[in-house]
């Protein structure tokens, strides 16, 4: 009996009926994102025992969450404007570093976290039938449950240091929702391709640092474009950056002394809207591959 014949068998007919599909079959784009929103209690469960775990492997639990963006901020004043002294051009540094430093802080956790959903749950996925995208999913949610105290944290220090509280001020979760579509889109890009080639894992910590470097968290990238007019490439390389134009629009929204440009808007969404797009149509084509071999 040949593979035509037993999909034009009664019981296929039956089996279409009810629902059913073969094994290893990749659902519609449609059917797939349904089957998700079917699971998104599941999906808030998941990240939410996550974070749960997380936090019982060490004393001070969530506070790390806060603790390790300002020992960073912390290494990056020192070296910045206290032993190289190159911040003079930038008001209101400690602000303006803090920002920068979580607002990159939570891009490169949901990416780096997001990039081992399906290798780290592989018992998960091998043992159980669901949409692979709820784990990286799970994932991005259970950071952005942790950026809710990293964020109050950001509020309040930033309100020491004399910045006014404005209007402006409203527009912060609009740029923490772009930002999350955009790493979410990138996270499931990275999922995959850990899934297919384990060594992705290892290199991604390493791009994600070159990729701070440039995304002017310590220092102030209109006063580097500024010393650098003949080299176009380099200035619309930085000022297109998706990372800078996020750190960029949050440092508008809380600092007087920062605003954002229009453009930053409009590259924001469209960074956003690409990279979610993409990177769930490019995770979802590999859907039945995961956990196999």
């Amino acid at each position: 009996m040949t593979i035509g014949d037993i999909e034009r068998s009664p019981a296929a007919e039956l089996a279409a009926q009810a629902g059913l599909t073969p094994i290893g079959r990749r659902p519609t784009l449609f059917a797939y994102i349904a089957s998700i929103w079917e699971r998104r209690h599941f999906l808030a469960a998941f990240a939410r025992s996550r974070l749960t775990a997380d936090n019982s492997e060490s004393r001070l639990g969530q506070l790390w969450q806060v603790l390790n963006p300002l020992l960073n901020a912390g290494v990056y004043y020192l070296i910045f404007a206290v032993v190289l002294k190159t911040t003079s051009s930038i008001d209101n540094y400690v602000p303006f570093l803090i920002t920068g430093v979580f607002i990159f802080g939570f891009t490169q956790r949901v990416i780096v976290t997001g990039s081992k959903a399906i290798t780290g749950n592989i018992g998960l996925v091998r043992a159980l039938h669901f949409p692979r995208a709820v784990l990286p999913l799970a994932t991005v949610w259970e950071e952005l449950l942790k950026t809710g105290t990293s964020l109050a944290v950001l509020s309040v220090i930033v309100l020491a240091y004399r910045e006014p509280l404005t209007w402006n001020w409203f527009q912060l979760p609009v740029v923490i929702f772009l930002q999350l579509l955009f790493s979410a889109g990138i996270a499931l890009v990275f999922a995959r391709l850990t899934a297919s080639i384990s060594d992705v894992a290892q290199f991604l910590p390493f791009a994600m640092r070159i990729w701070m470097y440039l995304s002017g968290v310590m220092y102030s990238i209109s006063a580097f474009i500024s010393r650098h007019d003949g080299q176009e490439w380099v200035v619309v390389l930085l000022q297109i950056n998706p990372a800078a134009v996020y750190i960029q629009l949050a440092r508008g929204s809380i600092m007087r002394s920062e605003p954002a440009a229009v453009t930053d808007w409009y590259l924001g969404i469209a960074w956003a809207v690409v990279a979610f797009v993409i990177g769930f149509v490019f995770f979802w084509r590999a859907e039945s591959s995961y956990g196999r071999g």
